[in-house]
């Protein structure tokens, strides 16, 4: 069974740095597009950006300039450079792949943005 999974969450500091990854159990090239989502408590869960197959990335107007997503086909993996974090990016980040035969979340991995 395709599975997507997350590492290198963690607690940060206002202004500080995270990068997040996403790991493929099949080969990255299965995927149309990997995607990185967020939740924070009580909230509905939202886009934060992506990357497809022909490298072509989106952002969330409130991360753009902040977080970029990128993929290295070689481990595939999808990383989140995540600066200048927020308090209000705290959040479980989940990665989402879109591909043959079907969409496949992780399990999360939570960040934290605090003093």
């Amino acid at each position: 069974q395709v599975q997507v999974g997350e590492s290198g969450g963690g607690l940060v500091q206002p202004g500080g740095s995270l990068r997040l990854s996403c790991t493929t159990s099949e080969t990255i090239f299965r995927f149309y597009a990997i995607a990185w989502h967020r939740q924070a408590p009580g909230k509905q869960r939202e886009l934060v950006a992506s990357i497809s197959s022909r490298y072509e990335t989106n952002y969330a107007a409130s991360v753009q300039g902040r977080f970029t997503i990128s993929r290295d086909d070689t481990k595939n993996t999808v990383y989140l450079q995540m600066k200048n974090l927020k308090p209000e990016d705290t959040a479980v980040y989940y990665c989402y792949g879109s591909g043959v035969g079907g969409n496949y979340w992780g399990q999360g991995t939570q960040v934290t943005v605090s003093s």
